[in-house]
C-alpha cells in the first residue's frame, strides 16, 4: 500500500434523488504518477475527483491517500490540492497574494509565506508577475498562478479539473508542455480530469477511461489505443475516432472472407480464430486502410480534409449508408478527390474485432 498515493475502492456517488453518476469505481494511483480521468460529458470522472477533493460526499467505499483512510475526512485534512477549470482567482490581489492566500489563512509566518511563493513562482516562470492583477495576465498566466497556488501547500496530491479547456488551441499545447514539465520537476502525484483526449494521450502516464459511472480500461495511452478492451474505448480514442462496420465472418478453409454490411465480401489472410458465427463488428482506425486496385470495398470520396502534413478523406461505402474515414500522411491517397471512386481495403493486422457485448475479441 505504500506504493500508492490514491487508492478508489470501490467508489460509489448517488444523489439524493437517486441518480447514481458513479458506479463501484476502483483505481490505484500511484506515488508520483501522472493519472488522467477521461471520458465524455456525464460519464462521471469530474464527480470521482470531487470525491477525491472532499468536494462531494462519498456515498458508498473508500478512499486511501498514502495508505490513510480519508474517506470522511474534510477537504483540508487530505493533504490534496485542486486546480479548477474557471482558476477561482481573487481579482483585487495581486498574483503573489492568490499564490500565497491559503498559506496565511492557515497562519504561516509572512517570511515563509514568501519563500514558499517566491519558490513556486520560479518552477512556474512567475517571477515578472507577482506584482500583477489578474486582469492584467493571459488565459495561461491565470492558469499558472492557480497551479502556482496549489503548490505552495506542498500537497500530497495534485487535482486537476479541466484546467485547460477555457484556453485557445495554441495556449492549451503550451500548457500540456508547462504541465508535463511541472510533473517531472516536482515527482508529484496527478489525478487530471479531461474530456480531451489529445490531453489524455500526451500527458497521463497511465489512462482510466470512464463510460456511464464506471472505468471501462486502464492502462498506458498506446497500450489502451492499440489494444482497446471495448469497442467504447476504441471509439473514443483516436481523431478521427475508429470506423466500425457490420461484418460477418465467412470461412472458408484457412482464410475465408469477412461480409461487410451484407453485401460485399473481401478477402482475410488468415481466419481470425473465434466462433465464425459470432456476430461482429470491424474496427478500423483511419489510418488503416489501404487503396488497392482490386478487392476492397469500393466507395466514393465524399470530402477532404486537408491538415498540412495530413488529411482526412470521407468515404461513402457502396450500397451502404456508412461513411468511413481515411487519414493520409506525406502525400499518400493524393488521388482522394471529391467525387474520386476507390477501393478501400483494412489492414487487417492491425483491424480490431467487437462482440455484440461491445468487448475486444481475441484473434488467434
Amino acid at each position: 500500500m505504500s506504493e500508492l498515493g490514491v487508492s478508489l475502492r470501490g467508489l460509489r456517488k448517488t444523489y439524493a434523488g437517486g441518480a447514481t453518476v458513479v458506479r463501484d469505481v476502483d483505481l490505484d494511483v500511484r506515488q508520483g504518477e501522472f493519472m488522467v480521468l477521461v471520458g465524455p460529458s456525464g460519464c462521471g470522472k469530474t464527480t470521482t475527483l470531487r470525491m477525491i477533493a472532499g468536494l462531494e460526499h462519498i456515498t458508498d467505499g473508500q478512499l486511501l491517500i498514502d495508505g490513510r483512510d480519508v474517506t470522511d475526512l474534510p477537504p483540508a485534512e487530505r493533504g490534496v490540492a485542486m486546480v479548477f477549470q474557471s482558476y477561482a482567482l481573487y481579482p483585487h490581489m495581486t498574483v503573489a497574494e492568490n499564490m500565497g492566500f491559503a498559506l496565511r489563512v492557515g497562519g504561516m509566518p509572512r517570511a515563509a509565506v514568501d519563500a514558499a511563493v517566491r519558490k513556486a513562482a520560479e518552477v512556474l516562470q512567475l517571477g515578472a508577475l507577482l506584482t500583477r492583477k489578474p486582469r492584467e495576465l493571459s488565459g495561461g498566466q491565470r492558469q499558472r498562478v492557480a497551479i502556482g497556488r496549489a503548490i505552495v501547500r506542498e500537497p500530497k496530491v495534485f487535482l486537476f479539473d479541466e484546467p485547460l479547456s477555457n484556453l485557445d488551441a495554441a495556449l492549451r499545447n503550451q500548457m500540456r508542455f508547462e504541465l508535463a514539465r511541472l510533473h517531472r520537476t516536482l515527482g508529484a502525484t496527478i489525478v487530471y480530469v479531461t474530456h480531451d483526449q489529445v490531453e489524455a494521450m500526451t500527458l497521463g502516464e497511465r489512462i482510466a477511461v470512464f463510460n456511464a459511472g464506471r472505468i471501462e480500461q486502464v492502462g498506458p495511452p498506446m497500450a489502451l489505443y492499440e489494444r482497446p478492451a471495448t469497442r467504447f474505448v476504441a471509439g473514443f480514442l483516436g481523431s478521427p475516432s475508429m470506423n466500425f462496420l457490420a461484418a460477418r465472418i465467412v470461412p472458408n478453409g484457412a482464410e475465408g472472407s469477412v461480409e461487410i454490411n451484407g453485401t460485399r465480401r473481401i478477402a482475410l489472410p488468415a481466419a481470425p480464430g473465434f466462433d465464425p458465427t459470432l456476430t461482429v463488428t470491424l474496427g478500423v482506425r483511419p489510418e488503416h486502410w489501404r487503396i488497392v486496385q482490386d478487392g476492397g470495398l469500393p466507395a466514393q470520396v465524399e470530402l477532404v480534409e486537408l491538415l498540412g502534413d495530413s488529411g482526412v478523406a470521407h468515404l461513402r461505402l457502396d450500397g451502404s449508408v456508412d461513411v468511413v474515414t481515411f487519414k493520409t500522411h506525406d502525400g499518400a491517397g493524393a488521388e482522394l478527390a471529391i467525387g474520386a471512386r476507390v477501393q478501400l481495403l483494412p489492414d487487417f493486422a492491425r483491424a480490431l474485432w467487437f462482440g455484440a457485448d461491445g468487448r475486444t475479441l481475441t484473434v488467434r
